[in-house]
Formats: structure tokens, sequence, C-alpha cells
């Protein structure tokens, strides 16, 4: 047995869909820059507590008179001496 769809059954699902697009459109223009408000401030909060964990405490400025020494670290150098370099010739 077949149906047919309405004229205003079609109608009526091509206006509710309408509806639902400028419902969803307005209300993401209303909504869209508090939503972004927040998601910026939990990022921020986020990365500036990563940030806080590896920040190195300020030094206190030595008093009028007082001698500091700050080392340099070392360097290490690498061993360029691998060998000794050997000279060959191909044998026809």
């Amino acid at each position: 047995m077949l149906q047919y769809a309405s004229i205003t059954g079609v109608l009526r699902v091509i206006l509710i869909i309408l509806l639902i697009y400028y419902g969803i459109k307005i209300l993401s223009r209303l909504f869209a820059p508090l939503l972004i408000k927040y998601v910026t401030k939990k990022a921020e909060e986020r990365f500036g507590g990563q940030f806080g964990q590896y920040q190195q405490p300020k030094k206190e400025r030595p008093k009028e008179g007082e001698v500091t020494i700050d080392k340099a670290p070392q360097r290490t150098t690498s061993n360029k001496n691998v060998g000794e370099y050997v000279d060959y010739e191909e044998i026809d």
C-alpha cells in the first residue's frame, strides 16, 4: 500500500527545517561571544598554570658592596680524534 505525502505536510516540514536553521543561526550569534570568552579564559588559566610550574624564582639583588661570582657552565669538548687516516688504492 503506497502513501503519498500531502503538499501541506511537505510545506510544514520545510517550514520547521527553516525555523530550526534560522533559530540556531540567531542563537549562535547571541551566545558565540560568551562561549568564546569562556573557552579562552579556561585555556588561559590552564596555560598559565603550566607556565607557573616552570618559572624560576627571581633572584634577589645583592646589597651594595657585596661580591658575587657567577661561574659559566663548563663546556664539554667532543673528541674528534677517531683514528688515523689510511690512504688506499684500488687494485685492478
